[in-house]
């Protein structure tokens, strides 16, 4: 019922925000004498702010046409080289001839694969952390589809179904490339890694690096943690998942709604939202556009959420946040135990924020512990100072200080041989 209320809240509004916008655009009209006052000022600021805290947020375009090498401009093509019915595996693709042109010479750049959160908000969250590796890399990134879109007859999405989705992507392009897990992949892309070293798998990544990840949650806890802790799963069940109502695609399939991970978001931090909108007023009030438009390509993003399956929600909650399975020796992924002690030749890297207020520190560092057959040398360690979980994947200090020693990271373990290798007999997917 509570997902039907939202749809029929929102239906509710229309008309108003219909109402919103016809003030806003008489009140901007260079025919209306109170267009440049303070009161017209304010009742387009007044109007602008309505709409955008009542209207849904679609899904975001990745708007990534160009990156720049050695200077000079690079066009970048979006492809979709796998597909299944809540992924699709994107290439950024970077033009040759540009590459050559820049470059002056043609040169083979490794591989990486960025696994993007399915936590809330859709996988655009991660459009800084692809245009930081689009220079030196082949950029892949898993886009997650919203369930609510997507028809029951597909069939269900689990913990497990996301785990065989990583390791079906990495089998068709695994062999020697570098996989990025950022915040909740963390988990289920060990899985697959460890059940690939397990069979003896041909195509093993060259490195795989966990940025924010809760490993292990009972390290440091935060508040999402405790959260999880403080009621039993069946809680969970009874009061977090509903039905998606019609006329979505996806009507009759059990959901955690991205409107109840949205509203927890805020929560954590509501008087920093509360400030962000005042602030977002006054600059519509005063005139200034910068400012407003940062505000506004922040929401647009932030405000973005999807729906996720009930299985894998309730999964995740079970497996990674109460019973701590993977940490504990004890998840079983299609009838086999996880054991990330078969990883021997995947070099390890774990990235953390000091500040991070969702994965603490040490929860991600327990890949070190967990993958106990990695050589030492093999192995690197990081903590970033002063960043929470987002500044772990973008923002300013991602760009200067933890991306250019993922990169050097991945450097070290790039044989040009074999890439080359890989390209020739791959050429539809590069």
């Amino acid at each position: 019922m509570l997902y039907h209320a939202y749809e029929l809240n929102h239906a509710a509004l229309a008309p108003w925000r219909e109402l919103a916008g016809f003030q806003k655009r008489l009140f901007q009209s260079s025919y209306n004498p109170l267009a440049d006052t303070f009161y017209g000022r304010n009742m387009v600021a007044s109007c602008e702010l309505f709409e955008s805290l009542t209207r849904r947020y679609g899904k975001p375009e990745w708007g990534i046409t160009e990156t720049v090498v050695n200077g000079a401009p690079v066009t970048v093509s979006e492809s979709i080289v796998w597909k299944k019915p809540f992924c699709r595996l994107v290439h950024f693709k970077r033009d040759a001839e540009d590459l050559k042109n820049a470059r002056s010479e043609t040169r083979v750049d490794p591989r990486v694969l960025l696994v993007a959160p399915l936590s809330g908000h859709y996988a655009t969250l991660l459009r800084s952390t692809v245009e930081a590796f689009l220079p030196d890399h082949e950029v892949y990134v898993t886009d997650w589809e919203d369930a609510r879109n997507v028809p029951i007859a597909r069939g269900e999405f689990n913990l497990h179904t996301y785990i065989d989705y990583v390791a079906e992507i990495l089998e068709q392009i695994g062999e020697g490339i570098h996989v990025v897990a950022i915040c909740q992949p963390g988990p289920p892309v060990l899985a697959a890694i460890s059940m690939m070293a397990k069979a003896k798998s041909k195509k093993m990544p060259a490195t795989m690096t966990f940025m924010g990840s809760p490993i292990d949650p009972r390290e440091s806890p935060t508040l999402p943690n405790n959260l999880a802790l403080e009621r039993p799963f069946e809680w969970f069940r009874d009061n977090m998942i509903y039905t998606v109502p019609w006329p979505h695609k996806g009507v009759m399939r059990k959901v955690y709604p991205g409107f109840l991970q949205l509203s927890g978001f805020i929560s954590m931090n509501q008087d920093k939202h509360i400030s962000a909108h005042k602030e977002y007023f006054d600059h519509l009030v005063e005139g200034d556009c910068d400012s407003a438009q940062k505000h506004r390509e922040f929401y647009d993003e932030y405000l973005s959420v999807l729906d996720l399956s009930a299985e894998f929600y309730l999964d995740t909650i079970r497996e990674v946040f109460q019973n701590h399975s993977l940490p504990k020796g004890e998840f079983i992924h299609n009838g086999e135990l996880v054991d990330p002690g078969c990883i021997t030749g995947v070099a390890l890297m774990t990235v953390e924020g000091e500040n991070d207020d969702i994965s603490g520190i040490g929860q991600t560092q327990a890949a070190h512990t967990l993958c106990k057959n990695i050589p030492e040398e093999m192995r690197i360690d990081y903590i970033q100072p002063g960043v929470g979980h987002y500044g772990v994947f973008s923002g300013r200090r991602f760009r200067t200080e933890i991306q250019p020693r993922i990169r050097e990271f991945m450097r070290s373990y790039f044989d040009v041989k074999k890439e080359k290798q890989w390209q020739k007999a791959h050429s539809d997917w590069v």
